[in-house]
């Protein structure tokens, strides 16, 4: 099909759901809201929503005062009897699809439930926004001049009791139309390979011969199948293998620690980078801006959203809010209710509004992926936002890391203990340490209190990473690839433990 009708169609398109988005940008809370009452509408009559009379709550308030906040251990024996067959138990339709999450915070794997609604009504329906958007931001587009390069997750699909699980790539793969079948590349084939190694030279020998002119993917893997691409060819950058590509969609973990890779990789000026954010239990924002990096919060996809702000976070205090009632600059864990049958959900992710007019939003974190053993508060985005400025000045690149407390013994002070591999090291690694440290400061009040005059903590311990040290210990654990991510910070020393012992 000539790419001027496919952008003319694309275009039609854009314009009749543009008047979709402009309702939600204008109304938000009564989107929401409209969008909470079908949702209990149309579970009425399930399990859960007989249990809670789903179909007698008129509003917000008696909404959040019947039914509880619940994390995926307390949802667990449901969706098990749902993975089994069982049907009507915590949504009306059969549910088929489940996605197998296990993170890095848990070695226990979780099924989250995908539904035909949350597919096409989420996933799919956010694909195609993603796609207008930036059509939109970019007439000039040549997008599907090529092919689309998607990097999805390692796992196969596996069959069980009549349903279906596997990573939530594998899933939107298998179930894909066949008109982004047709514009994507590797084959179904090849993306869906189990054993990640083998899939990653399968995909370079594949797309190296496609014309590609669109990247997908999460960035720390994707960065690793392109240094591939590099290697194999020969070449020195990716335009050299790809001469049409203009775009890289991404999302999954922060970009901030791989823009200087990428940048070297893909030395354009005009190469253009979306950021997403989606998750096994549903996709929620979509950069819709060329060149700001804040993700709109997308308002009628089935989700209702909900917030806690993380000053009150698992405490006694902790309160629990609807949009209408956030604040900018502020830290919030999200709460979903879902079209797959999620109700109050807790997500483990932390975002901070940017603005409420429209809902913008920047994703900071874990809820679990954060340091608080002595009152420092330091989140992900301290972290990452810390170590680029200390990276940039010190002319180095940074792979991975992780950081944990060194916590007090007797009269000795506490302390945090990073472990970072460098693709490119600094040559005064003391100099490095000594602007980080100054540089989590500057970003975080808390930290910069107890660092005071050696107050609480001692200045930071920075351990070098070998090569590999993260892929190894990824791969040690069966998480090479998909959505798996290193764990940033933690307040817990295990995984910090393990990659020191691998290191050593």
């Amino acid at each position: 099909m000539p790419i001027p009708i496919v952008n003319s169609i694309a275009s039609w398109f854009l314009k009749k759901r543009f008047h979709q988005i402009e309702l939600f940008l204008k109304y938000p809370i009564e989107v929401q809201e409209e969008l909470l009452q079908n949702l209990l509408q149309k579970a009425k009559n399930t399990e859960i929503g007989k249990q809670y009379d789903f179909g007698s709550i008129k509003n917000y308030r008696e909404f959040a005062d019947r039914i509880p906040v619940t994390t995926y251990e307390e949802n667990e024996d449901r969706i098990q009897r749902a993975r089994k067959g069982e049907s009507n138990i915590f949504w009306p339709t059969p549910i088929k699809w489940f996605a197998k999450s296990s993170g890095t915070t848990n070695s226990k794997s979780k099924f989250i439930p995908v539904s035909s609604d949350s597919l096409e009504d989420c996933h799919y329906a956010a694909s195609k926004d993603l796609l207008c958007m930036y059509l939109n931001n970019n007439p000039d587009s040549q997008l599907f001049v090529g092919k689309s390069l998607r990097l999805g997750g390692s796992k196969e699909l596996y069959q069980e009791n009549g349903t279906v699980f596997g990573d939530l790539s594998a899933i939107l793969i298998d179930n894909m139309p066949f008109w982004a079948e047709f514009s994507s590349t590797p084959s179904s084939e090849v993306s869906l390979m189990s054993d990640w190694e083998t899939k990653m030279q399968a995909i370079v020998d594949e797309t190296v011969k496609e014309n590609v002119t669109s990247l997908a993917g999460v960035p720390s893997w994707m960065l690793v199948l392109l240094n591939n691409v590099i290697e194999t060819t020969h070449k020195s950058d990716l335009f050299e293998v790809w001469p049409n590509l203009e775009a890289y969609f991404h999302g999954g973990v922060s970009f901030d620690p791989y823009i200087e890779q990428y940048n070297k990789l893909l030395p354009k000026k005009d190469f253009r980078y979306y950021e997403i954010y989606n998750a096994s239990e549903g996709f929620f924002a979509i950069q819709d801006r060329n060149s700001n990096k804040e993700l709109l919060l997308m308002l009628d996809y089935g989700i209702f959203y909900e917030f806690i702000p993380m000053d009150t976070y698992e405490s006694p205090e902790e309160r629990i809010i609807p949009l209408n009632d956030v604040e900018e600059g502020k830290n919030y864990a999200i709460v979903i209710t879902t079209n797959a049958g999620l109700w109050r959900y807790k997500i483990g992710d932390t975002v901070r509004f940017t603005s409420t007019n429209p809902y913008r939003i920047k994703v900071t974190g874990r809820t679990k992926h954060h340091i608080n053993a002595f009152g420092e508060e330091l989140i992900i985005e301290n972290a990452e936002t810390a170590l680029r400025k200390t990276a940039k000045l010190t002319h180095t690149e940074i792979v991975d890391y992780t950081a944990a407390p060194i916590f007090m013994k007797g009269k000795e002070k506490g302390a945090h203990e990073w472990i970072i591999e460098f693709k490119t090291p600094p040559k005064d690694f003391d100099f490095f340490a000594k602007l980080l440290d100054e540089s989590l400061q500057e970003v975080n009040s808390d930290y910069e209190a107890k660092r005071y005059n050696n107050t609480t903590l001692n200045a930071p311990t920075i351990h070098f990473a070998r090569e590999r040290l993260f892929y190894d210990w990824l791969k040690q654990k069966d998480k090479l690839g998909g959505q798996h991510k290193v764990p940033r910070l933690s307040n817990s020393r295990d995984y910090l433990e393990e990659l020191l012992t691998l290191n050593s």
